[in-house]
């Protein structure tokens, strides 16, 4: 991570839950949004990631467009699986200027079921802003628990983000039009 730049977790989130964004192909979604939970389409022997930003979401799906992710859910988990995903989390990239070996860098990914990436946030058109957003692997046990134990509700949220996405590309200024984030701590 480069000097001066910020790591924050940016969210919607109460007393009890927190929100995440995942984009999928049609099947996938209508069948988490029908059940309340991820079916039978849903891998559960692959990597997940959540995305609590919904800018870096619009993103990595380019606003619903990108093929297989077509539906955008909103996911909303008990606080306390997301907080102890973080705290569990191995950095998904080895940084030499850690205090860790590279040899034990390696030896906490392989062991480890959650990762977290920090990557550039994204303003509405894309663009780097000067701070970092958290995305967080799930596979293993983490991703069962997702599934079976931490989703409160899921919502397809396809239809807000075509719209905002109409607006943006018309110059519109959809900025009160976005979710209202906040930054997040993680509870002690």
């Amino acid at each position: 991570m480069e000097k001066g730049v910020d790591k924050e977790i940016r969210a919607v989130y109460n007393q009890d839950s927190i929100r995440v964004y995942q984009a999928y192909c049609e099947s996938i979604a209508f069948e988490a949004v029908k059940l309340g939970r991820f079916g039978e389409h849903f891998s559960m022997n692959r990597m997940t990631w959540i995305k609590p930003s919904f800018l870096w979401m619009m993103y990595r799906c380019g606003w619903a467009q990108k093929e297989g992710q077509e539906r955008v859910l909103a996911i909303d988990i008990k606080r306390t699986g997301f907080d102890s995903a973080v705290r569990q989390a191995v950095v998904s990239t080895y940084n030499k200027n850690d205090s860790l070996s590279m040899e034990k860098w390696k030896e906490m990914v392989r062991s480890s079921d959650v990762r977290v990436q920090w990557d550039p946030e994204k303003d509405i058109n894309g663009n780097n802003l000067p701070y970092r957003s958290i995305q967080i692997g799930l596979r293993g046990q983490a991703v069962r628990d997702y599934v079976n134990d931490w989703i409160i509700n899921i919502s397809d949220i396809t239809d807000y983000v075509k719209e905002l996405n109409e607006l943006r590309l018309n110059k519109r200024d959809i900025s009160d039009m976005l979710p209202k984030e906040k930054v997040y701590k993680i509870s002690d």
